[in-house]
């Protein structure tokens, strides 16, 4: 072969492995993007059930079924709740044994195939928990928005905005701590969550364009009597929170945030559900840029709304090291610039917006003694 030929076959190879690999980078950028509401988060491990008795389960052993605290376990047609390990009861090697607290629907025979969830509940407040609760829609930008509004008699609202990976079913985990305190829930659902209009291009963008949506949600709590608002934030909704904080042409009537988990690194964070998609290690670059041009064309303001300097109101941030999607060195330096405004509860043991499962009696002490001076 000539030495020209052979050059422009090397070339041809590498211009054709190039666009093979933007590619696919692109790909693996439309699939960490994907909305993935009410679907488990990516990483989780598929477990089975090895075997059920009075009051307990047999799982899968694996870091995920040795976690601490409580969580909902579904899978297909099956919604169950189970509690903490227990040691003392005979298992293989292989197994775990946890409490089981209930089945709340379906079959959880030896066999079936279950993923933990943080979201306790399958139902609404009113046939999950007795709760009564009034259906409904909120005019969005982009369409009609459902939700739960749970009543309470004070003037200060709760709106809570759930993450990746779970639906409004998750803030029901809270909903009688609050309703105890006679505070107002209103449970949303976003742009592309079941039941609303989705996002335009299809994709999610860990808030950047769905706090529009919080927007309208503490509009209508100021239409129907709030006085104040308090939003309540997992993973993504935690940073939806933060722009509607910084944004909101409403945002003189929040009074406090309280994140979850919260996503404040966006970069490290699609890195981090690339890497739980699976998609290949020397992809994870090309995927982080693919997505940051899908998502965030016009730049990211994530920078800006989480920058402590910015913070305006009392937060509260629940977060902690095992924390695999979105990295906790964020929250600890927003604590670190701001203690006059901000609240650490650090978390161990815990997933990604789980940080309640984990321990919710001091979970639930942190956030009684945040908002006692906020009602």
């Amino acid at each position: 072969m000539r030495p020209a030929t052979a050059t422009a076959a090397a070339v041809t190879t590498l211009l054709g492995a190039g666009a093979a690999a933007i590619a696919a980078g692109r790909y693996a950028g439309d699939v960490t993007l994907k909305a993935t509401s009410g679907r488990p988060l990516p990483g989780d491990p598929r477990l089975t059930v090895h075997a059920t008795g009075p009051g307990r389960v047999t799982l899968t052993r694996s870091l995920a079924s040795l976690r601490p605290g409580t969580y909902g376990i579904e899978g297909p047609g099956v919604h169950a709740v189970v509690g903490p390990v227990l040691d003392r009861v005979p298992h293989t090697a292989d197994t775990v044994v946890r409490r089981l607290e209930r089945v709340e629907h379906g079959d959880l025979g030896p066999g079936a195939r279950v993923r933990l969830t943080p979201e306790l509940h399958s139902g609404t407040p009113e046939t999950a928990l007795g709760v009564p609760q009034e259906d409904v829609e909120i005019p969005g930008e982009l369409g009609s928005l459902p939700a739960w509004l749970v009543p309470g008699a004070r003037h200060t609202w709760v709106v809570a905005l759930h993450g990746i990976g779970t639906t409004r079913r998750h803030p029901l985990n809270l909903v009688p701590f609050l309703t105890h305190r006679q505070i107002p829930v209103l449970c949303l659902s976003y742009r592309g969550d079941e039941g609303a209009p989705p996002s335009p291009d299809g994709l999610g963008h860990l808030g950047d364009s769905e706090w529009r949506d919080v927007d309208a949600a503490v509009r209508y709590a100021v239409r129907r009597g709030a006085q104040h608002v308090v939003l309540l934030g997992w993973g993504t909704g935690a940073s939806m929170a933060l722009h509607a904080a910084a944004e909101s042409g409403v945002r003189d009537v929040i009074r406090g945030l309280v994140l979850d988990s919260p996503v404040l690194d966006r970069e490290a964070t699609l890195r981090n559900l690339a890497a739980a998609r699976r998609v290949p290690g020397p992809l994870l670059p090309l995927a982080v840029r693919a997505a940051t041009g899908r998502g965030w064309p016009h730049g990211d303001r994530l920078p800006e709304v989480a920058d402590p300097a910015a913070l305006r109101v009392p937060t509260l941030v629940m977060h902690g090291p095992d924390d695999t999607i979105a990295p906790w060195g964020p929250s600890i330096e927003l604590a670190a610039r701001r203690p006059e405004l901000v609240t650490l509860h650090t978390v161990r043991g815990a997933p990604h917006a789980a940080m309640w499962n984990a321990d919710p009696v001091r979970y639930e002490e942190a956030l009684r003694r945040f908002l006692t001076p906020l009602l």
